[in-house]
């Protein structure tokens, strides 16, 4: 009995139309991007992480508890994607001219491929996020799996496609990680309540409110006011045609390989509420974050004062 295995173009054939089933059209063109991101990350917490940190910091490595290492590694994988992810995202919108002149169909509704692909890698992270926080719930704790699943929904929302415009923006609340994890290795460095802390700590608060709170805050309201202005639409027949176009500035606008009719009488409410409370618990997180930074950072520097005095 011969096992008939599909060709790589049935296979992709069949993904596609799985994926249209679901509701995530675009994403057969980032698929590559997600997984890529995946292994990256997946190679980058297990073997390369463990490699440099032993090879260059052997004492200090070498004689940190199992759990530490961990956290270590995961750690070091967060700052790299971190520092990617928003260096892309800045980038799209620094270059990308089209996002200066949008209405809210162009912010609900449009694709474009510099943000699906921006999106993808964000995608593939918090996909190896979920997975290493499952298997480490005991060291990670249960608000990294919330943060992570939250985080997987919004961006997965994300190949419908829908709010690309505004998955651009929330990718920007990374742009604090690099320093939280900064302050977490000075610690580990011995350098608590130093200068480098210090200074970094400062950073690391202004960073935080100004991106995950202020910033974040902003863009779900700007997102809201979107959905009330799509929400006034509905009963008027108005249809877009197809809804997923991709604007290419300077030059005709493409679509994508499977083009979808969208009406506002039949707006998918399921979505747009999905999507709010996944991005309303990620700002219940980082509240909670940010009042314990301020906790930690208080009690190092009074610490360090403390001792100064004696």
């Amino acid at each position: 009995m011969l096992l008939m295995f599909p060709t790589s173009g049935s296979l992709h054939d069949a993904f596609t139309r799985f994926c249209l089933e679901h509701r995530l059209a675009s994403l057969p063109l980032h698929v590559h991007q997600v997984l890529v991101a995946f292994l990256t990350y997946e190679t980058l917490f297990l073997v390369v992480s463990p490699a440099l940190s032993q090879l260059f910091l052997p004492q200090l490595y070498g004689n940190l508890p199992k759990r530490t290492k961990i956290n270590w590694n995961v750690r070091v994988v967060s700052f790299i994607q971190a520092t990617f992810i928003c260096y892309q995202a800045i980038g799209v919108i620094v270059k990308d001219t089209s996002r200066r002149n949008t209405n809210y169909d162009d912010r609900l509704w449009v694709y474009l491929s510099a943000s699906g692909n921006v999106q993808a890698y964000a995608a593939g992270y918090f996909l190896w996020d979920v997975v290493v926080s499952i298997q480490h719930f005991q060291i990670l704790g249960p608000t990294s799996l919330m943060h992570a699943l939250a985080a997987l929904m919004v961006t997965s929302l994300g190949f419908r496609p829908f709010a690309n415009f505004y998955g651009i923006n929330f990718v920007l609340y990374e742009l604090s990680t690099p320093f939280l994890n900064i302050h977490w290795f000075l610690d580990k460095l011995g350098k608590t309540g130093g200068w480098a802390q210090l200074g970094n700590g400062i950073v690391l608060i202004v960073t935080f409110f100004g991106c995950r709170l202020v910033w974040g805050a902003y863009q779900t309201m700007n997102l809201m006011t979107d959905a009330w202005r799509a929400w006034s639409a509905i009963g008027t027949g108005k249809c877009l045609d197809p809804f997923m176009l991709e604007k290419t500035q300077g030059g005709p606008a493409t679509t994508l390989p499977v083009q979808q009719d969208f009406c506002y009488d039949n707006f998918p409410w399921g979505l747009l509420g999905t999507y709010i409370i996944s991005n309303t618990l990620l700002t219940g997180l980082n509240v909670y974050w940010f009042g314990l930074m301020l906790k930690a950072l208080g009690r190092r520097f009074n610490v360090k004062a403390d001792n100064k005095k004696e």
